[in-house]
Formats: C-alpha cells, structure tokens, sequence
C-alpha cells in the first residue's frame, strides 16, 4: 500500500525536520533567542544525514566538540572528517568563525575603547582559545585606547611561544601606538601564568617604556578563562 504524502502520518524525506518542528519556523516566529544552540546549527546546516536531522546533527555536533566555542574554532580538516559534515556544511561553519570574529573587531575598530577588561578579554579569547599550539598576539592602541592593528608577533608549540620585546616595540613603533596589549594562550586549558609568562611581561613593560609606549596588559588564555596580569597586579 502507498502512502499518502498528504497523510498526517507520511513520515519526512531522510535528514529532514517534519515542518511543525522546524527552527526555522520558530526562529522567525519566536526569535532567535527562542532556539537551541542545536536548533540554531540546524538553521545553518539546513539539513542533517540519512537517519539523523538537522537537529540531531547539531547535538552530535556539540557533543563531539564538547560546545560552541569549539566547534566554531574548529580547523576545516577536523571539520571534514566528521561523517555528515563534508565540503558545503564546513564552508559554513567557517563562514560563522569568521563573521564572529570580524563582527567583533569591526566594533572595536568603531570606536570602542579597549579599556573594559572583559572586553578584551573576549576579544583576545576570540582569537585564541581555540588554538592547539601556543600563539601571541599584540593589540596596538592609540591615545584613547582604541584598536589601531591585532598582529601575531609569535607561533610556538604545544608549551611555547619565543616572543623578542625588539621585534615588538619595532611592531609599536611602525603603528605609531601609544600602548600595547599582549595575549597569548595555553593549549594545555590553564590559563595561569608561568614564571617565563610573568619575566616577559617585566622585560617588555621595561622595552617599551624606554619608547614611551605603555604595556596595558597581558593576558594569558585558557579554554577555562582568561587571565589578566594587570587586574594581578603584575604589571
């Protein structure tokens, strides 16, 4: 016997939501803040595999990366490996990495000062929780402590990262900053600082002094948090 397709009871094509459950429906009906962080990957994927919707998708999905922050981190060949996933649903998952974070930078480059800790916090986080080897950043600031530049200035391994406060204070300088912010993380989660972390802090507040360039902070981030040296009282 065939099924009617009109039929209550006619089951969804494979991978996809049967329509009263649909967030995108919901999104638009109820708003965004209404779905699920899965629901809202089901947004994005649109659609789920054999046996498994969009929806479901999206919990394996998190559940595989243990979160957002994660999985919205995570590298194009992690990414491609996950059955279900493939070149199209990476693109977009890619697309969301980076809008978050231009969206992020486009602000502060707006005009928002950087003198809120937890704003830079998040900014720094942003840009390097997710990493599996240790990298530092600088943020060059201007008299008002705004956002002029955000440059790698070191890429280590697993448990470091060789940063020269020369090579820094040329960076400042060629900015034409008036302070500096240094961030870097820990691959291993912890977010406390080193006795190497708390030496080059000294040393470089000490070089860029000498240029009449402030050190604001350092901070050092963790997948638990994120660290200020400055709200320590290390610098």
């Amino acid at each position: 016997m065939t099924q009617d397709p009109a039929s209550p009871y006619s089951r969804p094509p494979a991978g996809r939501i049967a329509s009263p459950e649909r967030p995108r429906e919901r999104l638009l009906a109820h708003g965004a803040r209404s779905l699920t962080s899965a629901e809202l990957l089901a947004v994005v994927l649109r659609t789920g595999t054999r046996g498994c919707d969009a929806v479901a998708l999206g919990r394996r999905l998190l559940e595989r990366f243990g979160g957002l922050r994660a999985l919205l981190s995570a590298p194009a060949g992690t990414l491609l490996e996950i059955p279900g996933v493939g070149v199209a649903k990476t693109c977009e998952l890619l697309a969301i990495q980076e809008l978050s974070r231009r969206a992020l930078e486009e602000g502060l480059r707006a005009g928002q000062s950087m003198d809120q800790p937890q704003r830079v916090k998040q900014f720094c986080a942003a840009h390097l929780a997710h990493l599996r080897v240790e990298h530092c950043i600088a943020l060059y600031l201007d008299t008002q402590l705004q956002l002029i530049g955000c440059e790698e200035v070191s890429r280590g391994t697993l448990s470091q990262a060789t940063v020269y406060p020369r090579e820094v204070v040329r960076a400042a300088l060629g900015h034409h900053a008036a302070g500096l912010i240094l961030a870097h993380n820990h691959p291993s989660g912890l977010a406390e600082p080193s006795p190497a972390d708390l030496s080059l802090t000294r040393h470089l507040k000490q070089a860029l002094a000498l240029v009449d360039i402030r050190l604001i902070d350092h901070l050092i981030v963790g997948a638990s948090g994120t660290v200020s040296l400055a709200e320590r009282g290390e610098l």
